[in-house]
């Protein structure tokens, strides 16, 4: 279970997020969207520990993120692809992030091996360095990395983007099956308001830093989403 509680971030005097209280149950498939500035990557990296917040604060299963370290062994995540070590081949780099969740190699090959389909055969064997990889096969090899070691919360930010759709089709099978075995809590951010919806069975809008919709999925989900944006654009003519 994922709670933020008063939870601000400010810079230079503007408030970037804002947000009273928000409770992600365990195993849920949790989506975030919002307009670019919406805090959605701020409110990823509060929950990462990469920025501290203003004030408040992130419980991820009843540790506080900011205090101690002990929701990273079981918390996984794929913001970009700095988070990938571009002098590592594909290979190298899943057998060095099984090393730092206690897997060992034939560990790592067995779930490799569950993603074929999803590599398409442009990722392993090719000997190429990750930073020669495309900026799409860069973001299948952080997907598949963020799964390794059984992780309770995972953390995905724009993973359908420079994906083709085949790729995209294939990764919203894969969160839904992690999703239906109940085990593991998904946090996707995403600009594409039909497959968030497609994969999500809750759906939370951020504006200029502040929840301003919380919704489970039905089937009149996307048009809500869409109707909200539609709005928007209207306000900003």
């Amino acid at each position: 279970m994922i709670t933020a509680t008063n939870l601000t971030k400010i810079y230079s005097g503007t408030t970037v997020l804002n947000i009273e209280h928000l409770n992600i149950p365990t195993g849920q498939s949790f989506g975030l969207v919002g307009n670019n500035g919406a805090g959605k990557t701020t409110f990823f990296s509060l929950l990462l520990d990469l920025l501290q917040p203003t004030t408040g604060s992130i419980f991820n299963h009843d540790i506080t993120v900011s205090q101690s370290e002990e929701w990273k062994p079981f918390t996984s995540s794929f913001i970009d692809e700095s988070f990938l070590i571009g002098y590592l081949t594909p290979e190298e780099y899943f057998y060095f992030i099984g090393d730092l969740r206690q897997q060992n190699k034939a560990d790592v090959d067995a779930l490799l091996a569950n993603f074929e389909d999803f590599f398409n055969d442009e990722i392993l064997g090719r000997r190429k360095y990750l930073r020669d990889l495309s900026k799409g096969n860069q973001k299948k090899v952080g997907i598949v990395a963020a799964l390794i070691g059984n992780p309770k919360v995972v953390i995905l930010d724009e993973p359908f983007a420079n994906l083709d759709p085949t790729t995209q089709i294939r990764l919203k099978k894969i969160i839904k099956e992690l999703t239906n075995q109940g085990d593991t809590t998904f946090l996707i951010s995403s600009h594409d308001l039909i497959h968030i919806t497609e994969v999500c069975e809750r759906i939370v809008v951020l504006d200029k830093g502040v929840l301003v919709k919380d919704i489970m999925t039905s089937q009149a989900t996307l048009q809500e989403l869409e109707s909200y944006f539609s709005k928007e654009l209207q306000n900003e003519a």
